[in-house]
């Protein structure tokens, strides 16, 4: 058996491979509410032999999504789609997770085919942003306001009840947007974070909104259930958040009862010099793996089933988390598996056009 369709175990959840959805915003949603593009989009991946399928950025609260097209669990309605969403998948033998989101800064934007640019509070669908300090993602953006006391509150109470109808949802993993310039992220960050208080400064200061928001779900998430976390692992820009960073941050998660860092990076600055290349990083998987005990998700250009089943043969990463190319081919599993020469099971519907 090709190593990429081994099963693992995590907490009580068993994944019959290695290939997981990354979560992938769809900008499909009206005040956030899952439709049938979502049934279709999240569904047809579960049949296409994924293990795990992560459901887009999903907003904890208006304020957090990125567009006004985005996901959003912000309140009880918004549950009754997402469950047959997770009721087709888990019919499919997949998983269904949700990656649990607040955009800070980068709120309030056009969706991306109508432009993308920030939209001013108090113009026709824009509102208030919010960030750990009043720094801008780009000069031509106004500033957001800085997260007070009673903000920092609010952001934790919304992924606490956020995380509550995730289980209603029927979700049995939850991933933690702690990436790409995020409100997560520019607490972590020392370009994005300039705070004086126990929020900012130190290392110690910057992680302590993510554990806490960590130590809020916990408190409701089942403990049978994997949670993961999503991180930026570089900056790539001098003076920022850092590989070894991501290390330490990893190593303290484990002991928060964090059971996975989905390794990704960049986001936070609009200039930085990021050298994409295929699996350019899969890297920082492998270092936090090989220098923690912390489970890793390795993302970016990974398009080839033997490039990904390297990944997990040498040990570089534990699940190879996959985006661009499962939106361009859905049952990529089912192709990789035979290209690597694994008689995998295909859907009965679909036993006529197998590949052997």
């Amino acid at each position: 058996m090709p190593h990429l369709f081994s099963p693992i175990k995590i907490k009580n959840i068993e994944f019959k491979n290695r290939l997981v959805v990354s979560p992938m915003c769809e900008y499909s949603s009206e005040d956030g509410f899952a439709s049938d593009w979502h049934l279709v989009h999240l569904g047809s991946r579960a049949i296409g032999g994924a293990a795990l399928v992560i459901a887009e950025a999903t907003a904890v609260s208006p304020e957090g999504r990125i567009t006004e097209g985005d996901l959003g669990i912000y309140k009880d309605e918004h549950i009754v789609k997402l469950k047959q969403v997770t009721d087709f998948i888990h019919q499919h033998d997949s998983v269904a997770g949700i990656q649990l989101a607040h955009a800070g800064r980068k709120a309030s934007h056009q969706i991306p085919w109508k432009g993308g640019a920030q939209i001013p509070s108090g113009q026709p669908g824009g509102w208030k942003t919010f960030a750990p300090s009043a720094l801008p993602f780009t000069e031509n953006e106004g500033p957001p306001a800085a997260l007070d006391k009673a903000g920092i509150e609010k952001v934790k109470a919304d992924f606490k009840q956020a995380a509550l109808r995730a289980i209603a949802a029927g979700f049995k993993v939850i991933e933690l947007h702690g990436a790409h310039g995020y409100l997560i992220h520019e607490f972590l960050s020392p370009l994005s974070n300039h705070r004086t208080d126990v929020y900012g400064g130190s290392f110690e200061n910057r992680i302590r909104f993510l554990l806490e928001i960590v130590e809020t779900v916990r408190t409701v998430w089942p403990e049978e259930n994997p949670l993961f976390v999503r991180i930026s692992a570089s900056d790539w820009t001098e003076g920022g958040w850092t590989a070894d960073d991501s290390v330490e941050l990893a190593k303290i998660l484990e002991n928060k009862g964090v059971d996975l860092v989905d390794c990704s990076s960049g986001g936070n600055v609009a200039n930085a010099k990021i050298p994409v290349k295929p699996g350019y990083q899969v890297e920082f998987a492998e270092k936090i793996k090989n220098e923690t005990n912390m489970l890793t998700g390795a993302v970016g250009l990974i398009t080839q089933a033997v490039q990904a089943n390297n990944i997990i043969t040498k040990g570089q990463a534990d699940l190879v988390i996959m985006a661009r190319e499962l939106l361009r081919d859905p049952y990529f599993p089912l192709r990789a598996a035979h290209e690597l020469g694994f008689d995998i099971k295909w859907p009965v519907q679909y036993e006529r056009a197998k590949l052997h």
